[in-house]
């Protein structure tokens, strides 16, 4: 593998979380602010979280809107976070997505400078989420982002350990090159 900043090379996405860790406020701060310094398409940043933290209110709308699956480890994270953009008609869809993604990916690398982890759940409910969170209209949900320290494997319902122990694995560089 071609030399690689440990931040990216050790970066992953686990379903297991401490339930016990709890994310500080100089934590969460940290974590917007990385999102917040994200390249955006003509500095338009369009992208707006929702954070909520281990069973306050916010957490818990965030965790009702996620799939079955995912609340069974999601409900672990110390704290979720909803991703969404503001969509007008001067941004186009597809570039307010590539610029929350940037957010998000900016924010992930900052969680692993601070020795945590995040996994992201696209699949969501994003009707319930703006709902249960009364977002103004603009703002579209996109994505949930759960945070927190790693926690023991083998608390996962037993169906998920497997794919938490297992290898992790990439596809080759050459894969990803169009010829």
């Amino acid at each position: 593998m071609a030399d690689l900043t440990p931040l990216l090379a050790y970066r992953w996405s686990p379903l297991a979380f401490d339930p016990t860790e709890v994310l500080s406020r100089a934590e969460a701060a940290s974590l917007l602010e990385a999102a917040r310094w994200a390249p955006s398409l003509g500095n338009r940043q369009p992208w707006r979280f929702t954070l909520g933290h281990r069973d306050d209110e916010t957490w818990k709308r965030i965790l009702v809107n996620l799939p079955e699956r995912d609340q069974r480890w999601a409900h672990r994270a110390a704290a979720l976070l909803l991703a969404a953009h503001v969509d007008t008609d001067a941004a186009p869809a597809d570039g307010v997505a590539y610029d929350l993604g940037q957010a998000v990916a900016h924010l992930s690398v900052q969680a692993t400078a601070l020795g945590l982890h995040v996994r992201q759940v696209l699949t969501v409910d994003r009707a319930g989420l703006a709902a249960d969170l009364h977002l103004p209209a603009d703002v579209r949900p996109y994505a949930v982002v759960a945070v927190g320290q790693l926690g023991d494997p083998l608390s996962l319902p037993a169906d998920l350990v497997a794919e938490e122990t297992g290898l992790r694995h990439r596809r080759p560089l050459a894969d990803l090159l169009l010829r």
